[in-house]
Order: C-alpha cells, then structure tokens, then sequence
C-alpha cells in the first residue's frame, strides 16, 4: 500500500471554536431523502408501489420533510411526484421535497411536478468543490456562482407563479466539506440575496453535504461553526446537515455538527445510499431519544420498520446494526448475561440510585420502547453463563432457578451446547434442565405418598409411601413433623445414601385454577455436598416429595 498518495486534511482555521462544550438538548428537524438518495443507490431501485407504501410509512413515523425524488430524472419519477399531489395523499403537515440540477430545463420540469402540492421544497444543488468544478464541469469560482444565482431566481420565479402552493427553497453547495470555506460561505450569500424572500419564519434552506466524508467528524463541526458566525442573516436560513459514510463516521458527524450550529438533519432509514451510504437517520433519532429528547418520531415497532425496508429495498439490516439488528440487544457472554438479568430484577432501585427509570447493564436503551421482546437478549451458546441460562429459563417458561442450583444447570447447558457445536434455543434449554434435574433416569419411581395429620396433634404427619427401586415395589411408613419430614423419614429405610433436606426453594406458575406449584429440593448428601431436584404438582407438598426422588436419581447417576 501506497500512503504517499493522500494527505492529512488541513485543520480548519477556528481557534475559537465554541461546540466542543456545546450539549444537544432538543431534536434538530428531520428530513429522510429514503426515496431519492437512498432510492437510487438500489442495486433494484422501488417501483412506484413500493415508493408510495415507503412513503406512507415515513409519513407515519413522523417525518415532516421527505425529500421523494427526481422528478426531471425519469418519466417514472415525475409521475409519482404527481401521483402523491393529485391523488391527496401527503398529509398537510408534510413537505415534499424534489431535487434538481441548477439548468435551466430540469428546473422548468422540476416546478412542473409541484404544481397543486400544498406545501413542497424546492432543493437545488450544484458542485462547490475545486474538484468538482475543474475536473468535472470546467468552470471556475465565478461561473458556479453564477450558475446557482440564476437556478435560484428561475426556481424564485416559477414558484411565484403557484401561489396557491408554499413553495421552499433548499440549496446545496455539493461536496461542501471538500470546498474552499470561504468560497462556500461566498455562493450561498449569492443564493441567500438571489432568493430575495427568506424570512426567520419561512428560511431558506441550506444544506451543508459532507458528500464524500474526507475529513474526521471534528473539522465537519467546525466548518459548520464557521459558516454559521459568518454567515450574514443567519437568523433566515435553516442550517441542514447531509453526512455520508465513507469512513463510517457519518453519525459521529451529524451529531457534532448539530453541537456546532446545525439545525436539521438529512439521512435515511439504515443508512441507504451511494457507496457506504448516507448517516442512519435510525441510530441518530435513537440514540437522542436514548438521552431523554424528544425526536418525534416513532420507532416503537422497529421490527415493523425493518421488515418493511428490507422488503421494498430488497437490502437486509445488518444483524448488528445499532438499534435494528437481531442481536443489537443481544449478549452470549456469561457475564453479561448475569449483569443483565440482574440489573433488570433491580430496575426498580434506578430512580433512587441513578435519577432515571432505565439504567441496565450493558443495555442503554429500553428494548421494549423499540417494541423488541425481551427474551430475545441473551441467547445461549457455550460461552454463556449461568445469569443468562436462569434468564432464558424465567423469561420463557416462567422457571426461577435458584442461585444455588445455577452454576450445576449451567454445567449441563454449556455441555450440550458445545456437543451441538451452536447456539442453542430456549426449547433446548428447557430439555436440558428437565431431563437433568426433573425426569433423570434412576432406580426409583414414586408411585404415590399420603401424608396424614395426627388425630391429637394436627402438626404431626403419619406418611406412607408407596416406591418402586428397580422395578420392586414397596411400601414403607413413618412419622414426622411435616409431610417432607415425614417422607424422608420412610424412604430412609429403602433408599441410598443417607441425605437431609435442610430447606427448599418453591414458587408458583401459572394463575388461577391451572396453577402449579414448581419445587426446588437440595438433598444435603454427607462427604457429596448438594444435589438438586425438581418437579412440579398441583400440590406444592407432592410436588416437594417427588423433587426428592428426582434427587435421588440424579445421586445414582453420579
């Protein structure tokens, strides 16, 4: 590889910059230009059916600027602009917007697509780079001005003559990052004085592109700082921000340009567009969103959106992709996994600790806000943990594993899943555990135990249970303090080794008349430390005795 061919780019000249210690506290405004930019970057660009239900979809998350296309590009693209006005179907607090080239027959067709639309924008653009301007177009500084001056006025002068439309004006100095400041600060004063009518209420638009990201996030800023000190009526223009992503920074760059001044950003839905794309209008809207600021828009069925897009656009979001993606809530670590659920049992404790209603480890965002179900966050491969495993388990099946008894089932799990060689399901993990520590093979069934209160002392219980040990029935009986004593107490006289049931663990699943009682039993087991077994029983005493005999299993086995 060859560095000699680039260079670093030139600091911008602002040794007084002030965004560094700026805070974003409100929402810029929004534009998505899905439909043109990130339209025609498509390895298959939309039909107009699915350009309509694309829009239709922005229109119901929130966006009020949506730029919809080219319309002097194609015939296709002119007829939907028409489609949408003709057939009343852009609400009345949406702009349309429709881009053009600063020539004189596009704009003439550009304005043709407009006529009868409520309210629409105009965006004009032209190349203000030295780049651009010599090696592309052949012109110099003061031919690009003049060129923009007369686009302006011809766009002036048309939309006058619909006044039955509020037509704006949005203007471009393409590849403004890659331009001379001063010339960039130049061309569009000669556009602000060509428009002749921006006001504080209705200003003109200028879009300021990092067409091809060349500089980091940082000189993006300041360029933006800069143009907005020195621009003359600053108080009348909208300061709009269009990043791409050329090396991956585009959301970095949004934001700090929304620090350094701007007031509006230009993006699309995952990032669609030329080459890496254009910044992800998703990650931005959440991550303010993710700071407490109302956005505006409404991404609380995400999952909707991305199956949507990736429908009509034919391009998948990638799993990893920040708010979107399959595992962006996702950990397989153990010990994220515990964190996790942990911090999730304790969110109740955030306010008082942290000052705020969501603060969980590893999880900036609530899932649920974006409409993504919790017992997709950890999934479970041989690299998770017992935190996750107990997660997974509760989660799914309503199934508390006590601490205790986490490390033993984590074991197994972590076992089946390495034999597998792959992720393993929720169902999977649910087989584990039952075939390990509630249905384990072994010499001993239960055919059934009646407990009976003495008729003196209802505290004290007569038991007999009723046993098969490979395959032998028989019966024994004794008395205890409690049914469990009781129990114990017989099958001590037929079963091995000698074990003690210090205390056990017990909860409830299900409501109402369907209800069942889940026990978790240690058998306390002398120079073998504990063994666990589970079972579940409408009766939370029956459900305790054959977790012992699970137990007692699971004992033979080992």
């Amino acid at each position: 590889m060859s560095i000699s061919k680039y260079k670093i780019p030139e600091m911008i000249d602002l040794p007084s910059r002030q965004w560094p210690s700026k805070s974003i506290t409100t929402s810029p405004q929004w534009c998505s230009v899905d439909l043109r930019d990130g339209n025609q970057a498509l390895p298959d660009p939309m039909n107009p059916e699915q350009k309509l239900e694309y829009f239709q979809m922005l229109c119901a998350l929130g966006f009020k600027h949506i730029e919809i296309g080219f319309p002097s590009a194609s015939q296709d693209e002119f007829n939907f602009f028409r489609r949408l006005i003709e057939e009343n179907l852009i609400p009345d607090d949406v702009f349309i917007m429709g881009l053009t080239q600063c020539r004189p027959h596009l704009i003439e067709r550009t304005l043709e697509a407009f006529k009868g639309c409520k309210q629409g924008i105009v965006h004009a653009y032209i190349a203000a780079s030295d780049l651009h301007m010599k090696q592309v177009f052949g012109l110099d500084w003061a031919q690009t001005i003049e060129a923009a001056v007369n686009a302006t006025k011809q766009i002036r002068e048309l939309a006058e003559k619909m006044p039955e439309s509020d037509i704006r004006y949005e203007f471009s100095p393409e590849e403004f990052t890659d331009a001379d400041p001063k010339f960039g600060i130049d061309l569009c004063e000669a556009v602000f004085e060509a428009w002749g009518k921006a006001t504080p209420e209705k200003p003109l638009i200028m879009n300021l592109p990092a067409t091809v990201e060349r500089r980091p996030p940082n000189h993006y800023a300041d360029m933006i700082e800069s143009f907005c000190a020195n621009f003359s009526q600053r108080d009348c223009i909208t300061v709009s921000l269009h990043s791409h992503n050329d090396q991956g920074m585009a959301v970095a760059a949004t934001e700090l340009a929304l620090m350094a001044g701007g007031d509006r950003v230009e993006g699309t839905l995952f990032g669609h567009g030329e080459r890496t794309g254009n910044v992800d209008l998703v990650t931005c809207i959440n991550n303010f969103y993710s700071r407490g600021i109302d956005t505006g828009i409404d991404f609380s069925d995400l999952a909707h959106v991305v199956e949507t897009v990736e429908r009509l656009t034919g391009m998948p979001v990638y799993y990893r992709q920040p708010y979107a993606g399959e595992y962006t809530f996702t950990a397989f670590s153990g010990s994220h996994q515990d964190a996790i659920n942990k911090g999730v049992h304790k969110l109740s404790e955030a306010p008082e600790h942290f000052g705020m209603g969501w603060k969980v480890p590893y999880l900036h965002v609530d899932p649920a806000d974006l409409g993504r179900k919790f017992e997709r966050l950890i999934r479970i491969n041989s690299q998770s943990g017992k935190g996750g495993i107990a997660w997974v388990l509760e989660q799914d099946f309503g199934i508390q594993i006590p601490k205790a008894m986490q490390p033993e089932l984590s074991k197994y799990v972590q076992a089946y899943s390495e034999s597998v060689g792959r992720e393993i399901s929720s169902d999977e993990v649910h087989s584990v555990f039952q075939e390990e520590f509630v249905l384990p093979k072994g010499p001993y069934e239960l055919i059934g135990y009646w407990p009976r209160p003495d008729d003196q002392d209802p505290t004290f219980i007569h038991g007999e249970v009723k046993l098969k040990v490979n395959g032998k029935e028989k019966t024994v009986k004794a008395d205890g303090n409690g049914p469990i004593s009781a129990f114990v107490n017989a099958i001590q006289r037929i079963v091995e080794p000698e074990f003690k049931v210090n205390d056990y663990h017990e909860q409830a699943i299900g409501e109402g008349a369907d209800a069942k009682a889940m026990a978790y039993v240690p058998l306390d087991i002398q120079e073998r430390g504990v063994v666990f077994g589970v079972a579940s029983d409408s009766n939370i005493d029956q459900a305790a005795v054959r977790a012992i005999i699970a137990g007692l299993n699971r004992v033979s086995k080992k």
